[in-house]
């Protein structure tokens, strides 16, 4: 079941403290991004978290698991209403996390070479 556009909305609400969270949909579900490292997914209605030393820390007892397959890496967090924490989450699991890598600029298409008339030589 992909997750709801209400449901992500939601997420993106509650993690108000944080700043600005960006999302973009993904195979279906929502990946979550902020200051350009991507953190977390919205999957089957369920908060993912990246999994991090922090995530340990402020999730004790939390499992990782693996919502899309693949090998666990990501925390479920069940508790959303609590504004405050999910901010110190995020931006705990945001610091652990590598920078984004600077994308690679566009190559340049270049005008093909003009035409020699063959008659003018």
């Amino acid at each position: 079941m992909a997750s709801s556009e209400e449901f992500t909305q939601y997420v993106i609400g509650q993690l108000e403290e944080v700043g600005c969270i960006t999302y973009k949909k993904l195979f279906g579900e929502y990946g979550l991004w902020y200051e350009g490292k991507f953190f977390g997914t919205v999957e089957d209605n369920q908060f993912y978290v990246k999994k991090t030393e922090a995530g340990k820390k402020l999730l004790p007892g939390a499992e990782p698991v693996a919502p899309h397959g693949g090998t666990p890496g990501m925390y479920a967090v069940e508790e959303l209403e609590d504004k405050a924490f999910l901010a110190e989450l995020v931006r705990a699991t945001c610091a652990e996390l590598p920078a984004p890598k600077p994308r690679k600029p566009k190559a340049k298409r270049t005008k093909s070479a003009k035409k020699t008339d063959m008659s003018e030589r």
